[in-house]
């Protein structure tokens, strides 16, 4: 059987049902499988025809027992989770003119238009699976930057089993994202605005990490997550790699390089994974926006946190990419004595330096770069009027990112990940293409709908933030479940 261990070594290992319910370890660490398995040349020529579902089912199937989840019962969570996807193909892949053997994989077809749907709309429904099994209720607890919050809510909403509360920094998200949230009207769903954040998300997580470490707490209302830190998040995105790998490369073994805008790194920690399994990719590139903090780790050797800086692609305004404690773990011989140093050492002093020999080994394979919004809404503006293709400003951070390094990755295929429809930043895109019109292709019905509906949430300010949440989430608990 698969076990589940936390990347800093407390607790016993756990099977896979646990390791997603819990969400964060025992001990506060994150969950890494006890080993990854290992795919090959051979699966992948098996694999080269297989719809998206059908190729997410042989990869998770790696990674759960047939005790834990029955063939039938994981083929009938995967398509209920991707039924409310616009494309047949749930994520193509589109070929840009402007750039050789370069393609646009859009992850952003699902029901709240990003990337956040790939994994949420599995994981919650796996989530979902597992307390109606045990007739149990669970309590999620969600900080968002824009995109994982509305899809955790859209895919929760309406579960008898979930209450779901999704806390983001006010005015550090797009109007539209928070309408994804805000116009949920189903009872379980919870929107908490939160006011004077000056690290914003990180914020947020800091004291979601508080109520975790409240053990009554957090064992009275069965507390967890759906953040990219449970581990059925970064599983599922490990699908997506394949999968593009699959569709854009003429022979099974030939390498490719992915860009992808990053910040709390989950996606490109399944990326790196995927590649430790065996998916043949040259490089990974960590596209950064000028808040950098994946871009000093790669370059520099350093985890460090700065101020941080409002940009155009406010999905990663991070400054904490706390998935990177997850992909160390597999880079530094899973010694979970050193990763939990270096985590110490981070939270008391704000940095931690790597020496040479961990800093080689997990920068093999990765480069990064980092871009400003003028950079970015040059990107944006170049290719729709190069060739009619909007880009949002997060895969407009990928592909400048492959711009400038375009000499160091050489000439295999590349995949920039688009993780973002457009409609979600008009703002930005009216800024980058010098119009206050949009095009008809940053407009989506399901944002324009949002608009004309009434919102419910919570509105608090970060100072008092943990009395505050802690209470509501409680009185909601006391009210609903009669304890």
């Amino acid at each position: 059987m698969v076990k589940y261990i936390s990347n800093t070594g407390g607790g016993d290992p756990v099977d896979f049902e646990t390791a997603i319910l819990d969400g964060f370890a025992e001990d506060g660490g994150l969950y890494v499988p006890e080993s990854l398995p290992k795919i090959t040349n051979e699966h992948l020529s098996k694999w080269k025809d297989l719809d998206y579902v059908s190729l997410a089912f042989e990869i998770l199937s790696l990674f759960i027992d047939r005790t834990v989840i029955s063939e039938t019962d994981l083929k009938k969570i995967l398509q209920t989770a991707y039924g409310s996807f616009e494309k047949k193909e749930i994520i193509p892949l589109h070929p840009l003119k402007s750039r050789k053997d370069t393609y646009i994989m859009e992850l952003f077809h699902g029901p709240t238009l990003s990337f956040k749907d790939v994994g949420q709309a599995f994981l919650v429904n796996l989530v979902n699976f597992f307390l109606q099994r045990k007739n149990k209720h669970l309590t999620l607890v969600v900080a968002t930057t824009g995109d994982t919050g509305p899809a955790a809510a859209f895919f929760a909403a309406g579960k008898s089993n979930l209450d779901t509360w999704v806390l983001y920094p006010k005015g550090l998200i797009t109007e539209e994202q928070e309408r994804q949230m805000t116009t949920l009207q189903q009872a379980n769903i919870h929107p908490v605005s939160v006011s004077n954040c000056p690290d914003g998300a990180d914020d947020l997580d800091a004291v979601i990490g508080k109520l975790y470490a409240n053990i009554p707490f957090k064992r009275k209302l069965n507390l967890s997550s759906v953040n990219s830190i449970n581990w059925g998040r970064v599983m599922m995105q490990t699908v997506h790699y394949f999968y593009g790998y699959l569709q854009v490369v003429d022979v099974v073994g030939e390498h490719i390089n992915v860009s992808v805008p990053s910040g709390a790194f989950g996606n490109l920690c399944a990326g790196t994974l995927a590649r430790e399994m065996g998916l043949p990719v040259k490089y990974y590139i960590a596209g950064n926006n000028i808040n950098s903090c994946l871009h000093r780790i790669f370059s520099e050797g350093r985890f460090t946190k700065k101020e941080l800086y409002e940009t155009a692609s406010s999905a990663i305004d991070i400054l904490i990419p706390l998935n990177f404690w997850r992909f160390l773990f597999f880079k530094a011989n899973k010694d979970p004595i050193k990763i939990k140093q270096w985590i110490d050492t981070f939270n008391k002093t704000g940095s931690v330096k790597f020496d040479n020999e961990t800093f080689e080994s997990y920068k093999k394979g990765i480069l990064s770069n980092s871009a400003t919004d003028k950079e970015v809404l040059s990107i944006i503006n170049e290719i729709y009027k190069n060739e009619g293709y909007l880009l949002d400003p997060h895969t407009a951070v990928s592909v400048q990112a492959a711009d400038v390094l375009k000499e160091s990755i050489g000439n295999e295929k590349l995949i920039c990940l688009a993780t973002a429809h457009p409609s979600k930043f008009p703002e930005v895109i009216k800024n980058a293409l010098n119009t206050n019109i949009l095009p008809d292709e940053a407009v989506h019905k399901s944002i324009e709908k949002a608009k004309k509906h009434c919102e419910k949430k919570y509105t608090c300010d970060y100072t008092n933030l943990e009395e505050a949440l802690s209470h509501a989430m409680e009185t909601n608990w006391d009210l609903n479940k009669g304890k």
